[in-house]
């Protein structure tokens, strides 16, 4: 580099730190002053954002969107901070064990509760949420960690969230997956997925029993392949209902957003209706106030539609929801407030910006037959929620530019024939349309069809002379890290006759959706699919990245040969591989479930006679452990527990995760604390004395015995303090360090 570039970037440097500098002393931090001279109205650095923006309330007041003497609560509710709320996932089983747990043991704990003076409010169910799963409460994060008085509640809520039992959802997030009235035979996408809250719960209605594996990947490889869907379901980035918990939104906000979002909102939602099959429902869903973001698209839609959509009725479909209708008549404003009403008044430097398709229709009976009024409106002052607006539309018939058949390459030209003169009898002389036959026997396909087959046409390959059309299409880039290949495991793979009969597989397993990452050398997990999903990664593995899908069901153990079983189970899908495993399965109780989870190598002299009957006869290597509840006994544990556990000379051991092991002793209600793992040792509940069956004591070898070794990321040893209740031999034993 030469003297004077080095100079230059020099004298570039010190003069951003110099216009730094002035900028720090404009607000009162100047160099040498620090934090002690921040000016007013600065916290943590940052300025305080105001609350107000009179253009949003000069914009929302002239359309009206407020029922009239309530615009003072709407603006108080803007300003304050959005509740928090959280869903209770829904197994039907688990769900209502959590469920009691949070009600007869957390929530009472914070009836009468004072931090810094302030009585805390108990957590209160959304009304209109089935079944008491949804939650609502006034605690602020920041209590929630700093409170000692609420350090039980708060470890519940993190371990609970990240095993996936309760999500931190916003509340109306939770609305449109309800409105969507999912059942699992259909097919769903999800058009804008991001964070997935929403993406979760539809995941949820589809897959009710926990024995069906989750296909993650499905709805983005649909949009893909232009598979048929039952049921689309989309939603749009953040908008001005957000401002609750956006604060930027106050001081960014203006019309140019939503002008700018409109024809993108508008596309997305009409490709969704072309995908969608006949008698299916399609929910359409903003964060946002703006009648150009809501209604007009909406509007839109269901005119170039021509009676092939319809909004649905579903006013009665979430009794105790607070909602406004749609409105029927709006205006257009620009970012500098200028005002319009129909398109017809937008001057022509004004036809980038504003489009026809922002104003409500003119014609008042096509405007009636819409009924805009069905649409919901969700204001935050009616149930201290965010603002939302939510639309149900289902399709009736295909959309009017795919009820005929595209030109597709390939097919014959024919040649035009001379002009002539037309003869005195519009019929006389003309021949029969032979495309007419053609028509009518394709009229009936549905839109995804249509796409399909065009789609195929366009890449069948080499283009035909005579035919137009375009290239062909190249194969995709993919950029970013190299993943490892997801192969499925071929039909005749010596590996897996040993596995189907060790754990005495039933015939219908469908091996077929086995796969692994490696084509060469060892295999050190499986993973498995669903059908679907496996027709959708083995028909695109050209046009898709995968990064990750499937559910591991199996690992391998290192000294795994010495048991006739190269792969132990993975808790991460015993409940998809349990119904199909005939053999090495042990009943438990829920004593033996207490010990298992508290302690890291029970011997079998701790566990009841039952079940050690049930393991004495098995030889060594993984097992399953399966508790069932008993209905005789409200009072203890009535959802069903599947673990994965390994059998050993003369103890069982369990390979649970950690956040799993808390969520089951929870559920058992058992105090349960978590506690840093020391260097090489955990501390577990341990009795002293011999070891080994009962009646069998010389068998025994002293001390625990060695953990199964296996390649494999599970928390395979208890990492929690627990007060745990006796076992059935006697009193609860003493702390012991065992080795990992």
């Amino acid at each position: 580099m030469s003297l004077d570039r080095a100079r230059g970037r020099a004298c570039r440097v010190v003069q951003l730190g110099r216009s730094r500098e002035k900028r720090l002393q404009g607000v009162g931090m100047g160099a040498g002053e620090g934090k002690k001279g921040r000016g007013p109205g600065w916290e943590g650095g940052y300025p305080e954002i105001v609350k107000e923006n009179k253009l949003f309330e000069h914009y929302y007041q002239e359309l009206k969107i407020v029922p009239e003497g309530e615009w003072d609560q709407f603006m108080e509710a803007l300003r304050e901070p959005l509740p928090a709320t959280l869903r209770i996932t829904g197994y039907k089983s688990h769900a209502k064990e959590i469920l009691h747990c949070l009600k007869n043991k957390y929530f009472k704990e914070l009836e009468d509760l004072e931090v810094d003076g302030q009585k805390v409010e108990v957590p209160q169910p959304l009304s209109w949420y089935p079944e008491e799963l949804a939650w609502h409460t006034n605690l602020s994060r920041k209590i929630l960690r700093k409170s000692p008085q609420l350090e039980k509640f708060h470890q519940f809520l993190v371990s609970e969230t990240e095993s996936g039992n309760i999500s931190r959802q916003e509340a109306v997030s939770m609305i449109p997956p309800l409105l969507l009235n999912a059942h699992p035979h259909h097919k769903i996408l999800d058009m804008c997925a991001a964070p997935g809250s929403k993406t979760t719960q539809l995941i949820e209605m589809l897959h009710a029993d926990m024995n069906v594996p989750f296909p993650g990947m499905l709805w983005t490889a649909l949009w893909r392949v232009g598979m048929p869907l039952c049921w689309v379901y989309m939603r749009k980035r953040c908008g001005d209902g957000t401002m609750r918990k956006n604060i930027d939104v106050w001081k960014k906000w203006t019309t140019l957003n939503s002008l700018q979002l409109h024809g993108l909102q508008l596309r997305i939602a009409t490709r969704g209706a072309e995908q969608l099959v006949e008698g299916g429902r399609m929910v359409y869903s903003t964060c946002s106030l703006n009648p150009i973001e809501d209604e007009a698209v909406i509007a839109s839609l269901l005119e170039k539609s021509e009676g092939a959509l319809e909004l649905a009725d579903v006013s009665s479909e979430l009794p105790g929801l607070k909602w406004m209708p749609g409105i029927t008549h709006w205006k257009v404003m620009t970012k500098d407030g200028q005002w319009f009403t129909e398109w017809e008044g937008v001057p022509h430097s004004r036809h980038t910006q504003i489009r026809p398709t922002m104003f409500p229709p003119k014609d008042p009976e096509k405007l009636q037959a819409m009924h805009l009024e069905r649409c919901l409106r969700i204001l935050p002052h009616h149930q201290n929620t965010g603002g939302f607006f939510v639309a149900v539309l289902v399709k009736k018939s295909s959309m009017p530019w795919n009820k005929r058949p595209p030109k597709l390459q390939g097919e014959p030209v024919e040649p035009r024939e001379p002009v002539r003169s037309s003869p005195a009898h519009p019929t006389e002389g003309a021949a029969a349309d032979p495309a007419e036959p053609e028509s009518k026997a394709v009229s009936g396909l549905d839109d995804t069809d249509i796409t399909e087959r065009t789609e195929n046409v366009e890449n069948s390959g080499s283009k035909k002379d005579g035919v137009c059309g375009p290239p062909p299409s190249k194969k995709m880039k993919l950029f970013g890290f190299k993943e490892d290949p997801f192969v499925f495991i071929p039909e005749d793979d010596p590996l897996f006759p040993p596995i189907q009969k060790f754990y005495a597989l039933d015939p219908s397993f469908p091996k077929m959706n086995l796969l692994t990452r490696t084509t060469e050398g060892k295999k050190r997990q499986l993973y498995m699919v669903s059908k679907e999903l496996r027709n959708v990664l083995v028909n695109n593995s050209e046009r898709m990245k995968v990064i990750n899908t499937g559910i591991k069901v199996w690992c391998r153990n290192n000294s795994g040969e010495d048991f006739d079983c190269a792969f132990r189970l993975a808790q991460e899908g015993i409940y998809t591989l349990y119904p199909f495993i005939k053999s090495r399965i042990i009943t438990v109780s829920i004593e033996d479930v207490k010990i298992l989870l508290t302690q890291e190598n029970p011997f079998f002299r701790k566990l009841s006679s039952e079940t050690y009957s049930q393991a004495k006869d098995l030889a060594k290597g993984s097992i399953v452990l399966k508790y069932e509840p008993d209905p005789t006994k409200p009072d203890t544990l009535q959802c069903p527990i599947v673990l994965c556990g390994w059998r050993g000379k003369a103890s069982i051991r369990t390979f649970v995760p950690k956040n799993e092991r808390l969520h089951y002793l929870r559920m058992m209600g058992l105090e349960v604390s978590a506690e840093k793992k020391k260097e090489g040792t955990v501390v577990a509940q341990q009795s002293a004395g011999s070891c080994g069956p009962p009646g069998d004591e010389a068998s025994a070898e002293h001390g625990a015995e060695p953990a199964a070794s296996a390649d494999s990321s599970e928390d395979m040893s208890p990492d929690v303090s627990v007060d745990a209740a006796p076992g059935p031999s006697g009193p609860a034993p003493a702390e012991a360090a065992l080795p990992r």
